[in-house]
């Protein structure tokens, strides 16, 4: 007799595709099945949408299991998970969708097959409302290693929105257990590059502008730092036109930050290199140890680790609590968020502190 579906209501908090990607992720690794109903229900296009399917089947073929109600637009879907398996599995958006996105929701199971995994993800490279895929392995790679999780990228080719047309390839070592973390002292910035790219027809003059802008836009807070930001023409390695920028802080510590933002029709050069340069400054004002985009990453493995791990982080996003909130229904972990006064900075931080379910991996 099969144990009833946990249902997941994916219009809670944040309601986006986030709620899908941890419910399905957490329900390969610990074999229950869910059920998640009003998916997106408060989004202008509600339901699953190419990138979201993608995952979803991607996750699916992991785990050997049946993917019920999965269609373009579909509102409700039910995953019943089977064995985890190793191999060469492809996921194709078939549209600029975030191959970053894919990844967040394989790679959690990947870690619990019995051998590595090599996961060919097609889509956007660097897309709107999504990592980029440089952030994907400057910043969430180094610091998922600290979990003792190994994987590389392969980036074949960069894909832009609208056409897609990239490509990643991704190779996953499993491992029999997560290490807890801890990041609390971020101790000083003592670093920060980037790089400002075009691609395609667009003039190489839009990567310099973007790079000196934000350069002159960190220099005004940070003054004694040497910032390195490279223009970049990206020629065989990218597929349409697109023009975007990532910028990476590191501390003394080994904390890691990033701002980014892509180029639209329509918007100055300069004013691009400006967002990133500001959503920068923003992640590193706090104090904390981890910017806002990789905060609501590492929820997952925390509460999968053994033991305790601890997080100092800004201002806790609604991204993050809802990740916590799905994390703790289908897990035994156990989060507390506390304030943090603390006398260094005038802004206000946070401890996000996870007993961890110790989910370890049968097959190793």
């Amino acid at each position: 007799m099969e144990s009833a579906a946990l249902e997941i209501d994916g219009s809670v908090m944040e309601g986006g595709g986030q709620i899908l990607r941890v419910s399905a992720a957490l329900s390969c690794i610990t074999g229950s099945s869910v059920k998640i109903t009003k998916i997106r229900a408060g989004r202008s296009s509600p339901g699953l949408r190419p990138q979201h399917l993608s995952g979803l089947q991607l996750v699916s073929d992991l785990c050997s299991g049946s993917l019920e109600g999965g269609n373009i637009g579909s509102t409700e879907v039910s995953l019943t998970p089977g064995k985890i398996q190793s191999g060469n599995l492809t996921a194709d958006t078939q549209t600029a969708g975030s191959v970053c996105l894919l990844l967040q929701v394989a790679l959690p199971c990947a870690l619990f097959a019995d051998s590595a995994s090599q996961l060919c993800l097609k889509g956007g490279t660097n897309a709107e409302m999504a990592p980029h895929i440089d952030y994907t392995v400057k910043v969430f790679k180094p610091i998922l290693e600290r979990f003792g999780i190994h994987f590389d990228c392969d980036i074949r080719m960069r894909g832009y929105y609208p056409k897609g047309g990239g490509e990643v390839v991704v190779t996953v070592n499993p491992l029999k257990e997560l290490r807890p973390v801890v990041m609390t002292e971020r101790g000083n910035i003592t670093k920060i590059h980037g790089r400002a790219f075009v691609a395609g027809v667009l003039p190489f003059k839009l990567a310099k502008d973007m790079s000196t802008a934000a350069v002159r836009t960190i220099r005004k807070e940070i003054k004694d730092l040497y910032i390195n930001i490279q223009p970049l023409q990206e020629k065989e390695k990218a597929y349409g036109n697109g023009n975007g920028i990532i910028i990476l802080a590191e501390s003394s510590t080994g904390c890691l930050f990033a701002g980014s933002a892509l180029g639209k029709k329509g918007v100055y050069a300069d004013k691009v290199g400006i967002e990133a340069a500001e959503m920068l400054l923003r992640n590193i004002r706090h104090n904390g140890c981890v910017d806002e985009f990789l905060q609501d990453q590492l929820i997952i493995f925390m509460a999968l680790a053994k033991g305790t791990s601890r997080i100092r982080t800004g201002a806790v996003t609604l991204h993050t609590q809802t990740a916590i909130h799905i994390a703790e229904q289908l897990t035994q972990a156990k989060f507390t968020i506390t304030k943090s006064e603390d006398e260094l900075s005038s802004s206000v931080s946070y401890i996000i502190e996870c007993q961890g379910a110790g989910a370890s991996n049968p097959n190793l």
